[in-house]
Formats: structure tokens, sequence, C-alpha cells
């Protein structure tokens, strides 16, 4: 029995030695089957032209292209016929840890180190990548100290090594102390392939991504398709499935998306043109994208390729990624600006020298306050892959670049950066485990700081997409935007028809009559959507050929909270009966003494008198309930008299206008509440005759 069981035990053990012993492609391991044999090492020779391609590309911080795609068509078809041989696992691991999907190398990677630790002089290093995606970090290191004590031509290779190992050492750090915030998977936007590059608008309602998933065209030479630009809406907190951009922004090249103007009606993308790559701008024009137009040649120069381009607050600041050929550290950030609005020629780039590393730097994201990047970069303090980076300017320098933290950012690549204005939630891209596979979209949302306890009351803040839950940890904080901003979006429409309407909008500040944007609404839908920092009064006027201009007024404090402000503009036609309020018209309290900042709108109302001569109007002066009906009746009527002096003094005829005060005898919201009595102060005109 003993005799048995011993030789039960030394066949189980030659067993498991035979079935982690390494198989090499020799003849004399496959005598049944020559012609799968020479088929396979066929495939080997041929992926290995790739494999050494795409290597060279690596170290160089350049783009591999499709090398490591086609190398690993080759090597699946050997690993077929032949699964236990070390040094085709390596480079299949090899591939796949330099794709839009590493996770799948650290199978491969594993099965090498366990058939024959020594089967390529690279071994430990790729080793100690796939240990790092395991968050296994203290392993990781030793593989890396090994590969640096063993292979000493790795002298060109020593910043890569270093990188790694400074990244597992900052991961146990970033990983301990997670910030506060929320990363799930968008996952009605993503699919099995890459999906990437989202920019959304400030309110957060629509965003462009990009994805290489099956499109209709000719798949490329590893049977993949290139890279179109989708867009989606935010209807009752779910994204609406992607669907290609409409009009001529996608081709049968690479087009990915980079950024879109903070309004929605501008998109920056980047697309291959013979072997290089351009930004170029596209133009919304109703429902369609225009055909993309390529930027100036400072940004977009034929000696170097551009991608990943952002808008800077001003609109005609850009900031973006160019290559560098002469020195092996990848893409750079640059900047350069119009020397005015009305020039439209851009100064010579220039490196941004803070935020960039031997690696490489970008994709970038310039939110809207003007003062802070958002960079993606190999380098830095990373985490592993790209990280997310904020850098801050002051005394008109940018700050060195400071990790987001985790969970944003992983031992995988994590990158792009789409925030809405006010801060508290963004979109990144990354192809961390668990997703849909390759590069998938993920929504951020901030906690904002810690609160104090609370007894006995349960505090959910934001709600995650994939379940609330209870705070009641200590992470450390993320410094979100600090500047307050309040989103005006809206549409413009016909007060009859409710058709959508074309209309010019002019934003003033009342404070010094300055106008400070004029924009278009869109001429298929009506839309249109602006930010405003908080601290300034302004005046927003809506005009449209053949209608009466509308306007609004906005006095957003310092420090005011985060507001969006949903507006459907009814635009009234120049017709006999029409009124319009005039909502930025001010007096000085309890007198009919026009103020300052009364002169922009009523330029506006002169305007419109000398556009149409024939125009009659009655100038109108309303008041609230509030005080005695004849000291109401009195105010109103010098109120209106100012008004017209005011106007007969810029040339307007007074036999067009009249002046009427009618008190609080025609209120248009109730005198109950302090919202209602400021809505019926106000000053209007109706047109009486044209």
């Amino acid at each position: 029995m003993k005799t048995k069981i011993i030789t039960a035990l030394m066949i189980s053990a030659f067993s498991l030695i035979g079935f982690s012993q390494n198989v090499e492609f020799k003849a004399a391991n496959f005598k049944d089957d020559k012609e799968g044999l020479k088929k396979a090492t066929d495939a080997i020779k041929k992926g290995d032209e790739y494999y050494t391609l795409a290597n060279e590309a690596i170290f160089q911080v350049q783009d591999p292209g499709l090398n490591y795609q086609l190398a690993l068509l080759e090597y699946m078809t050997a690993q077929k016929f032949n699964a236990k041989n070390a040094e085709l696992n390596f480079k299949i691991g090899v591939c796949y840890a330099n794709s839009t999907d590493p996770f799948k190398s650290i199978s491969y990677l594993n099965e090498a180190q366990k058939l024959d630790p020594a089967c390529d002089p690279f071994m430990d290093y790729y080793y100690g990548y796939a240990l790092q995606l395991e968050n296994k970090f203290d392993d990781a290191l030793k593989s890396y100290q090994n590969f640096e004590n063993n292979y000493k031509k790795a002298d060109n290779f020593a910043k890569f090594v270093s990188l790694r190992k400074s990244e597992c050492k900052a991961a146990k750090g970033y990983i301990a102390n997670p910030i506060r915030a929320w990363v799930d998977n968008v996952e009605e936007l993503n699919t099995e392939f890459d999906d990437f590059a989202p920019s959304i608008t400030t309110d957060g309602s629509e965003i462009v991504m990009t994805s290489n998933r099956p499109n209709g065209h000719t798949p490329n030479a590893a049977g993949g398709y290139d890279k179109d630009i989708y867009t989606s809406t935010l209807s009752d907190g779910k994204w609406s499935k992607p669907k290609q951009v409409k009009g001529s922004v996608n081709s049968t090249a690479d087009d990915v998306s980079n950024n879109l103007s903070y309004d929605g009606t501008r998109m920056l993308i980047h697309r291959e043109n013979e072997g290089q790559y351009d930004i170029y701008e596209s133009k919304l024009s109703g429902l369609d994208w225009g055909n993309p137009t390529q930027m100036h040649f400072q940004i977009s120069s034929n000696k170097a390729n551009e991608k990943f381009a952002s808008y800077s607050h001003d609109g005609w600041s850009i900031y973006f990624g160019r290559d560098n050929d002469s020195r092996a550290n990848g893409f750079d950030i640059m900047y350069s600006a119009m020397q005015s609005k009305l020039q439209k020629d851009y100064m010579a780039a220039t490196m941004v020298s803070a935020v960039n590393t031997k690696f490489n730097d970008g994709p970038i994201y310039m939110h809207i306050d003007g003062e802070t990047m958002y960079i993606a970069s190999q380098g830095h303090e990373s985490i592993g892959g790209y990280d997310i980076f904020v850098s801050k300017k002051v005394a008109g320098q940018w700050t060195k670049p400071v990790n987001m933290g985790y969970p944003i950012n992983t031992p995988y690549d994590d990158f792009f950066f789409a925030s809405t204005a006010n801060g508290k939630f963004a979109y990144i891209a990354s192809n961390r485990a668990g997703g849909k596979g390759s590069y998938d979209i993920y929504k951020v949302t901030f906690w904002g700081p810690e609160k104090a306890p609370m007894t006995d009351v349960e505090d959910y803040l934001l709600a995650s997409l994939a379940y609330p839950i209870k705070d009641a940890s200590v992470e450390g904080t993320v410094e979100v935007n600090k500047k307050s901003f309040t989103v005006f979006k809206g549409i413009t429409v016909d007060a009859m028809t409710k058709k959508p309407v074309e209309a010019m909008i002019e934003i003033t500040d009342n404070a010094t009559g300055k106008v400070i944007e004029t924009f278009t609404t869109n001429s298929a839908t009506g839309k249109f959507i602006i930010t405003l920092a908080s601290g300034k009064n302004y005046g927003i006027a809506v005009k449209a050929e053949g209608y009466l201009f509308h306007s609004e007024n906005f006095d957003i404090p310092t420090g005011a909270a985060d507001n969006l402000v949903n507006k459907v503009i009814e635009l009234k036609n120049i017709a006999i009966g029409s009124k319009i309020a005039l909502r930025n018209i001010f007096f000085d309290t309890g007198k009919s003494t026009l103020r300052p900042e009364s002169n922009a709108e009523l330029d506006r109302l002169m305007k419109l008198m000398k556009d149409v001569p024939g125009l009659k109007i009655e100038i109108s002066g309303h008041t609230d309930n509030t005080g005695s009906a004849s000291l109401n009746e009195t105010l109103s009527q010098s109120r209106a008299e100012a008004v017209v002096s005011y106007l007969t003094s810029k040339g307007i005829s007074g036999s067009r206008m009249t002046a009427k005060g009618y008190g609080s005898s025609k209120p248009i919201a109730t005198n109950a509440t302090d919202d209602g009595r400021q809505q019926n102060r106000r000053t209007e005109f109706e047109i009486k005759g044209n």
C-alpha cells in the first residue's frame, strides 16, 4: 500500500513539473506536427519584426502605431499551437502591457515567469509591471530592483525603471489615503472597444467622445476600426446611446475629440493626415458640425505631431501637446494665443516648462476659471501609466502639477479631464480593471470638504451612480474649483409659435457698461449656454431680426453658490401691442434719477428706435403696492418721463414716445412675496404704432 501511495505521489509531482515546463518550438517536441510547427515559427518570426519596431518606439517615448497589435496577431497564431513557451508568453504579455487593455498582460507575464524567469532580459521589468497592476507594489519593487541589478545593458532604459519604482512608492501612499470622490463607470457610453476623450458642456448635459467601435469603415491591418467622434445627451440621470456627430467631422482617418468650447459651439479635434497628427477646429451650425479646418501653423506645424488641444477661458488661447523628435520625451505641453481677437494671428508656440516631464504630457483641460490646468502625464508623481494632475496659475506662472489622487488615478492609464463649471463633477477615461474593456469613460463625483459628525442623522452627500453610502470615513480632501460660476443656458423661441429663433445674445457688465461677450444661439434649436463668474451684475440682451429685444438681469454676489439657470426666452414680433420689460433700467431708491448702470439698456432701446423709424412706443412705469397709491403713481410717472427724456437727448423724436405711470395698478406677479414685488417694480415699453 505504501509503495502505491509513493508511486502515485511521484506521478503527481512529475505531472506538476511537466505542467510548468517550458516547451521550446523544436522539432523534437512536435514530431507529429511538423507543418504546424513551421506555421507557428513563421508567425513568431513575422511577429518579431513588428515587435522590434514597437519596442524601439516605446523606448523613445513615441507612438508604436499598430506594431504591437500586428505582432500580437502573429503571436496568437503560435500560441494556439504551443501555449507553454515562456518567451512567447512574455512577448504576448509585453504587447498587451503596451496596449489599451493592459489587464490582459497579467496572465501571460505570470505564465512566462512560472515557465522560465530567465526567458528574456526584460522579464523582471515587465513581471514587475504585472505585479504593479495587481497592486502588489512591494513585490513589484523587488522585481524592478532585480532588473536593475541583473541587466547592465539597460542604461538607456534607466529612466523607465526609475519611473516604475517611483510609481509603486507613490501608489502605496495614495491608495492608503483616498480622496473624497467616487469614480463610476458610465456604462451606457462604453463598449469593449476604446471609448475615451470625453468633453462636456459646462452644464454637464451634453458630451462628445471618441471611440473605435465598428463604424462601417474598412478595418485596418490589425482588424480594428478608425476612431470617430460621438455625442450623447443626459436625460433623467442617464446618457443616451452615443451617436456619431452630425456633419462632416468624421472621416476614414482617426478623428479624435479634444475639447468643446465652453458654450458648446466650437470643437477642437486632432486628425491623422498622411502619417502626421494635426489639430483642427469644427464649428456647430444648426445640428451639424462643419468641416474641420486646420489650426494656424503655430499650432498645427508641418514639422511635428500635435494632439489634445484645449481652449482657454478667454476663448482665443490654445494649449496643446506637441512631440519633439530631437529629445525622447514624448509630447510636451505648448501654448499659443492670438495677438488680438481681430487680427487672428497666433503667436509662436512656447513650452509650458513647469508642467512638462521626460515622458508624455497631455491631454490638457483648461478650466473656465483661467487659473486651473488639468493635465494627464506619464511623469511627475504618477501612480502608474497616465495620471491626472492639476496645476494652478500663481503670479502668472503655472505651479508644479499635483497628483489628483486615488481613486481618480490608478496603476493603469487615467487621462483626459472634462469638468462641469462648478467643479463638482468631471469625466475621465481609464483602462483600469473592471470596465467593459480597453478605455472606458468614468464619472468623477467630488464629495467636497468633510462635514462635522451628526448624531443619528445619515449624511448621504451626493449619490454615487453605483450606490449611495453613508459618509463615515476620514479620507483626505481634494481641492476643486473655488471660483463661483452660474451657468446660464436656455433656448430662444418665437413667443407665438414656440419655434426656435436664431438670436444674438449680448452680455454686459452693468457696472462698467462694457460688453463682455456676444454670441449667436443655435439656428436649428435656439439653444445657448454661457458661464458667468460671481461678483458682478450682468445685463443680458437678446436680439433677433424682426423681433423686439429681450433683456434679463442677473446679480451674482461674490461667493455665491454655484447655480444653473435654465431659461426659455420668448421673443416677440415687432407688432402693435407687443410689450417688453426693461429689466436693466435702474433708479435710485424712491427717486426717478437714472443710475449709470441703465445706459446700456437705454442705448439698446435707442438703437431699436433708430433701426425702426416708424416705431411709436409708450414708456410705462410700474411699482409694487408698498406705500400709498398716489405716491406710487407719481413716482412711476416720473420714472417713465426720465426714460423718455434720456431717449430725447439721444436724438429720438418726442412725438414718437409717451410716458405713463401706472403705479401698482398693473401687477404681473403677486405682491405677497419679495420676488413678486421685485417683478412688479419695472419699466416697460409697448408698441403703439409701426
